[in-house]
């Protein structure tokens, strides 16, 4: 198994480009098995994920041909509607094909997900709304089992419906709006997601044939068609990583640019990191941080978007961590999300725990030590983390950071970071 071994306390500097989203990729990929014909998609990063959700759609009898950032998707033929654990207990967000594969081919088996170990992150919502949409959904030995009702020409089909999530999910959101697109008839859905990786999925649909409007706000509108044309469709540039990046910017003491990048969808965070004392200029599609000689500590709630995102919260803490003053870190989305501040301790970092809240107080220096990584945005803490400390730094288990950030390595190094990876 890898780790990264980081020698810290010199201040990132330099420029690099954002990747594609992540959160964006996952769903617009399963969103080729909405058509029977070709989706090409670009600025596609190249992460673990990506490949596992191009690995499932490849057993479902999808043609992949990947061109440099580009995926062309071909679901003419679907002949396998499975997606079995063996391929989905890493990652969470394969529940995507559900909603696709019974619109499309009338019916799915799905794993019910893995990923990261986070917290509980009920899939109800998705099955509460296809069954409103007539399926006939069961859940039998870990698998999601999904039958769209016969129509009177013998073809299974959805129907439209208003759908109400009891809480706002993101791929709950994406998996009902790609289902209602073939959906006969109109379906709302209510406390729909926000977040920008929704509106890009929307915009792809949208240029697919679906008529989707109000993607990006709480009521999501969706008029069924019969079927989807191909499209091509560029994914937006992954905020977590824009947010990352910035976050190491400001704990090492350092200066950077982003390019590429879309300010617009992370005003919460950079909002944050203004109030840390950083100085932040936006021009077009770059993004530009410089910090400050002392960070101040900024207190935080998670929240869904456009409020403060949770998957910035690790990387917040590991700021607050070298930052003068005290911070309060509440965290209402995952209830299991603080298990990076042990390893943080481990470094020297002063943090205290009380159920959904952390308090962390700033320590002048954190010392390098051996950690473990537990799900993705920890590992990217305890890099952060890392990079600021005194001496060498071991991040144990770094297979979830392959899961979201693409050539970490490459891009830290460009940086001027001290990085390397271990076998």
């Amino acid at each position: 198994m890898h780790k990264l071994a980081i020698e810290g306390g010199s201040p990132i500097q330099g420029e690099v480009a954002v990747s594609g989203a992540k959160n964006a990729a996952l769903p617009l990929l399963a969103a080729a098995l909405l058509s029977d014909e070709p989706l090409t998609l670009s600025n596609v990063p190249r992460l673990v994920d990506v490949d596992t959700m191009l690995g499932l759609l490849a057993q479902m009898g999808v043609a992949i041909e990947r061109d440099g950032d580009s995926v062309t998707l071909d679901a003419s033929t679907i002949d396998n509607p499975l997606a079995p654990y063996e391929r989905v207990k890493t990652m969470r967000a394969a529940i995507l094909v559900l909603g696709p594969l019974v619109a499309r081919a009338g019916e799915a088996k799905v794993s019910l997900p893995g990923g990261c170990a986070i917290g509980a992150r009920p899939v109800d919502q998705h099955i509460k709304g296809l069954t409103a949409m007539g399926a006939e959904v069961s859940v039998q030995h870990g698998y999601i089992l999904a039958t769209a009702p016969k129509g009177r020409d013998g073809g299974r089909r959805l129907s439209g419906a208003r759908l109400f999530t009891d809480m706002v999910t993101v791929t709950g959101t994406e998996n009902l709006m790609m289902a209602a697109a073939l959906a006969q008839g109109e379906t709302v859905i209510e406390n729909a997601a926000r977040e920008p990786e929704v509106a890009d999925l929307a915009e792809c649909l949208n240029r697919m044939g679906a008529r989707i409007s109000g993607a990006g706000s709480d009521e999501i509108r969706i008029q069924g068609v019969a079927r989807l044309h191909g499209a091509r469709h560029r994914i937006m540039p992954d905020r977590i990583e824009t947010g990352t990046y910035l976050c190491a910017a400001a704990a090492t003491g350092g200066k950077i640019r982003l390019s590429g990048a879309l300010a617009a969808s992370l005003e919460a965070v950079l909002d944050k990191l203004a109030e840390s004392g950083c100085k932040i200029a936006v021009d077009g599609e770059s993004i530009s941080l410089e910090a400050p000689t002392k960070l101040r500590s900024v207190s935080l709630r998670t929240s869904p978007y456009p409020a403060f995102p949770t998957d910035m919260q690790a990387q917040f803490m590991a700021v607050n961590a070298v930052a003068e003053g005290t911070a309060v870190i509440r965290e209402t989305v995952f209830e299991n999300r603080f298990m990076h501040a042990v390893e943080l301790s481990r470094l020297g970092a002063d943090i205290k725990i009380d159920g959904n809240t952390a308090v962390v107080k700033g320590v002048a220096r954190l010392e390098g030590a051996t950690v473990m990584a537990t799900d993705l945005r920890a590992s990217a803490s305890l890099v952060i983390a890392g990079l600021a400390a005194a001496g060498e730094t071991v991040i144990e288990r770094i297979y979830h950071l392959d899961r979201g950030y693409e050539q970490l390595e490459q891009k830290l190094l460009a940086l001027g970071a001290r990085v390397r990876r271990l076998k």
